[in-house]
């Protein structure tokens, strides 16, 4: 027998908006308690939510063992507060491309540890285009091992790529003597910035509480300090288009909530766990000389 009061039924509210605040206020309120009675609700909040999981995926598998069933579930998952609920249960997942990108920041370090590196190009119908440079790019036993380790670890992580392929590396030319003087860093970096790249702040001056502002020829930028790294993403809240670098950081729950309406999304995906369907648009990082470098798209 439940040890829960019977609940009383009540109207929910569609207003997103509305539902997130209620949240917010409830995790404030909890955040707020002793460690020891903050330790026990959040346990309990585990629990209920394991319990709604088993739950959720039973009506999910079941859905999907029908045609119609399945039709339905593809139209239910539209639907911003089920596709939340799913979300937060793990029972979707965040886009391939997202997905390929972590996979290649995940084995960056050990790439460039043999003297190479990779970037993730594109992923289109199953294919994953990257391209290897330094090392990576020769014909020793070396260089075949680690273009082998970027395919089966994309293959691996993310099951709908069935293709790796390998795009041919830059090629390393001066850049305009215009560049250079512009930027006044030696070598590797005026390659970057005639490939697209974008020079930003030095790593140890992003503070790790908040989002900060990176203003590019191409895209307004906001860079945060995220628990898999250095992340970049377009400066527009999902929601309303309105700037994020205002936003504080969770570091605990590794989430970014936008100043303006409370939205709340991964630090490391960028999927907005307020409402799903409202992905923020990411892009590539990497670090060169201490330097945060951005390519916008």
């Amino acid at each position: 027998m439940s040890a829960f009061p019977p609940s009383i039924p009540t109207l929910a509210t569609e207003d997103f908006e509305q539902l997130a605040a209620k949240v917010d206020q409830a995790v404030a309120e909890v955040r707020g308690l002793s460690e020891d009675a903050r330790r026990r609700a959040f346990a309990l909040k585990s629990a209920i939510e394991e319990v709604h999981k088993i739950g959720l995926t039973k009506i999910v598998r079941a859905l999907k063992t029908d045609p119609r069933g399945k039709e339905i579930l593809f139209e239910l998952v539209d639907d911003p507060a089920v596709r939340m609920l799913f979300a937060m249960h793990g029972l979707i997942r965040a886009d391939v491309r997202t997905r390929a990108e972590r996979v290649v920041e995940m084995i960056r370090p050990h790439i460039q540890s043999h003297g190479g590196d990779v970037a993730l190009i594109a992923v289109e119908g199953g294919v994953a285009s990257v391209r290897l440079s330094g090392s990576c790019t020769g014909c020793s036993m070396s260089a075949v091992t680690l273009r082998t380790t970027v395919e089966e670890a994309l293959k691996e992580h993310c099951p709908e790529i069935t293709e790796v392929r390998h795009v041919p590396d830059e090629p390393k030319e001066e850049p305009p003597a215009t560049v250079m003087v512009q930027l006044g860093l030696p070598g590797k970096s005026e390659i970057l910035s005639a490939s697209g790249w974008v020079a930003g702040p030095a790593v140890n001056d992003l503070p790790d509480g908040r989002g900060v502002a990176m203003d590019t020829p191409v895209a307004k930028v906001v860079l945060l300090k995220a628990a898999g790294g250095i992340r970049a993403y377009r400066n527009e809240c999902a929601h309303q288009g309105l700037p994020l670098d205002g936003g504080t950081i969770d570091p605990e729950a590794n989430t970014l909530t936008c100043p303006w309406h409370g939205f709340h999304f991964d630090c490391d995906t960028g999927e907005c766990l307020t409402a799903p369907a409202a992905q923020l648009e990411q892009f590539p990082v990497r670090i060169e000389n201490g330097l945060v470098w951005v390519r916008p798209s």
